[in-house]
């Protein structure tokens, strides 16, 4: 009898076909929709985000535009408009706490949040507070504050005023034909050097002003010591989609051409160099 053929089946296992490679195209899967849900967040996000973001992968280092990875303290997360100012403040509270003669200087310390961004009032005592009597010359408390200040406004993109003010006491420091308009613009200036020095970057400074008596903070006492005093104006970003907006409907209005309102915040105080001294005027 004749032997039976014997038959050999060989079976392919079925990853001999495919491998990992499902794997592969499942990661690529996973990055793709990981992908897709940034882009989804940063369309829905402020300007400011948006331009942080960009401007990240742009410089790295954070050297062009301040965006970069090298930011540090509470503005680095913050898109800086009128809606987050009360975290601005918050942080900047924070710091001005941690001074060693908090307590000392407190009630000398002022910040409010109004229409032009959040005004930051250091007001002198009787004896004087930040600054020597009739003088431009800084206390300790005062370079620590603003170093505090600068430090953490530093880490944000707003523009930053300083406004010199001054009570109705006529100045009686002995020199000729110096006032309390030049007054107020030295006190000004010794605060914008101790700013720039401490913490603010390049450009962040945007005005120094003095005003003199003009603009007291207790209108009904002219004399009160509370009315000299230096503010430190945070002012707010605008979002710039919002800007754009304003300025596409104020073109149209005007059949193509766009005008622009050079009014700006604070208009009424004058400088030193553009005002004559009056009868009025203290340290």
């Amino acid at each position: 009898m004749p032997t039976p053929p014997i038959i050999i089946k060989k079976v392919s296992g079925h990853g001999g076909h495919h491998g990992g490679a499902w794997k592969v195209a499942y990661a690529d899967f996973v990055t793709a929709m990981m992908a897709l849900f940034i882009v989804l967040w940063l369309l829905n996000t402020s300007k400011q985000v948006q331009e942080a973001v960009g401007g990240y992968f742009k410089d790295p280092s954070g050297n062009s535009k301040m965006v970069g990875s090298t930011m540090r303290g509470a503005g680095q997360n913050l898109s800086l408009t009128k809606e987050d100012m009360s975290k601005i403040k918050e942080a900047l509270e924070k710091q001005i706490k941690a001074l060693p003669d908090f307590e000392k200087i407190k009630s000398h310390i002022e910040m409010t949040i109004t229409a032009e961004g959040l005004r930051i009032e250091l007001t002198e005592g009787e004896k004087g507070t930040f600054f020597e009597l009739g003088s431009a010359r800084p206390s300790l408390d005062c370079k620590e504050l603003l170093e505090a200040l600068a430090k953490e406004l530093g880490t944000m993109p707003n523009h930053v005023s300083i406004e010199g003010h001054t009570d109705s006491k006529p100045y009686s420091g002995g020199q000729s034909g110096y006032s309390n308009w030049e007054l107020s613009v030295d006190r000004s200036n010794t605060a914008r050097r101790i700013m720039q020095s401490s913490g603010l970057h390049e450009g962040q400074l945007s005005q120094v002003r003095g005003f003199a008596d003009q603009s007291p903070r207790e209108h009904t006492t002219p004399d009160d010591p509370a009315n000299r005093r230096i503010t430190v104006i945070v002012q707010y970003i605008a979002p710039t989609s919002a800007m754009d907006d304003k300025a596409e409907k104020e073109s149209a209005a005007n059949g193509g051409e766009s005008k622009s309102d050079t009014k700006g915040v604070g208009s009424a105080g004058r400088s030193a160099a553009e005002s004559k001294p009056t009868a009025a005027e203290h340290h």
